[in-house]
């Protein structure tokens, strides 16, 4: 069994560590969103592809579901004295991070081989591949503010500004990593996580490509919802959602998704909002998806990659 994981961040992390554990590694791809990536003090920053990282190796920060454990911030502080930008939080030892990616840039590696350092340091042995090398950024026109970059939307703004559209810049110049269209085209199952549709998956599939891909193969991928009883776990999906011209639901999701998704798997909650998305063209998996014990995760992870 060969799965491909389209990723976000915080749901998909969560989504791998169940799905590394029912499956060999050797036999797992991630391919994971870049748009939320940014440049700040200098150093590129990857956050979806870190927290993937960190969540799968265990190392993540269990409060906060970002970042490290026993994380400390003196640069930080040192930032804030110089009068720099703050809004943005880098830990200490996840500025190592930075520091390393930026540096095997700079030096010529590509994004993708630099993660692929970076994963194998943390004792990572399943294939993590940003979805794209080159520079791909969200950005988000808000009521008020006009367009901002998706960091600014997300975390200056703490994403509660009104929003019209969602944007990407630069998808049109970008090529899929190596390897990513050939993951997706070889997997017995694409796994779509529990990601924000608007800002997490759709700058994957906004790489020329990708989106083809899915849809070629449609009765092959399978969605996780991250909208559960009409709201998201964690984040803005639901508002996004609404927004942007779609319900705040389960539906709504299978609304986004109906051109590159086969199957939505749909919590409990929900069941009554299977027949509208069979209506929709898609097949429904009706069973828990809040990721709240590693049991649940464990189940959940079967039923996405067809073990169950």
């Amino acid at each position: 069994m060969r799965v491909a994981v389209v990723c976000g961040g915080v749901g998909a992390a969560r989504l791998l560590v169940g799905v590394r554990r029912v499956l060999p590694a050797e036999s797992i791809v991630a391919v994971a969103n870049v748009g939320d990536d940014l440049e700040l003090h200098g150093l590129h920053v990857s956050p979806d592809l870190d927290t993937i990282t960190y969540t799968t190796s265990g190392a993540v920060s269990q409060e906060r579901g970002w970042g490290l454990e026993g994380e400390t911030w003196q640069a930080m502080d040192m930032i804030r004295r110089y009068g720099g930008v703050d809004w943005f939080n880098l830990g200490d030892r996840d500025l190592g991070t930075h520091l390393y990616r930026t540096h095997r840039l700079r030096q010529g590696a590509t994004l993708a081989e630099a993660t692929a350092e970076i994963i194998a340091a943390w004792g990572l042995d399943f294939t993590l591949l940003p979805v794209t090398n080159d520079r791909l950024r969200t950005m988000v026109t808000t009521v008020d503010e006009g367009e901002i970059s998706f960091q600014e939307y997300f975390v200056r703004r703490q994403h509660d500004v009104a929003v019209t559209s969602v944007r990407f810049d630069g998808a049109e110049l970008t090529r899929p990593a190596p390897g990513v269209l050939e993951a997706l085209r070889d997997a017995d199952r694409i796994v779509v996580a529990p990601s924000n549709p608007a800002v997490s998956i759709d700058p994957v599939l906004a790489v020329p490509g990708v989106r083809a891909v899915l849809a070629e193969r449609r009765e092959h991928v399978i969605a996780v919802s991250p909208i559960i009883g009409g709201r998201a776990l964690k984040g803005p999906a639901d508002r996004l959602l609404t927004e942007l011209g779609y319900p705040a639901s389960a539906e709504g999701v299978a609304k986004w998704y109906a051109d590159v998704v086969g199957t939505l798997v749909i919590d409990t909650v929900d069941a009554d909002l299977a027949p509208a998305i069979e209506a929709l063209g898609l097949h429904v998996i009706v069973t828990d998806t809040v990721m709240s014990t590693p049991e649940i995760t464990d189940t959940l992870a079967r039923t996405t990659c067809g073990l169950s």
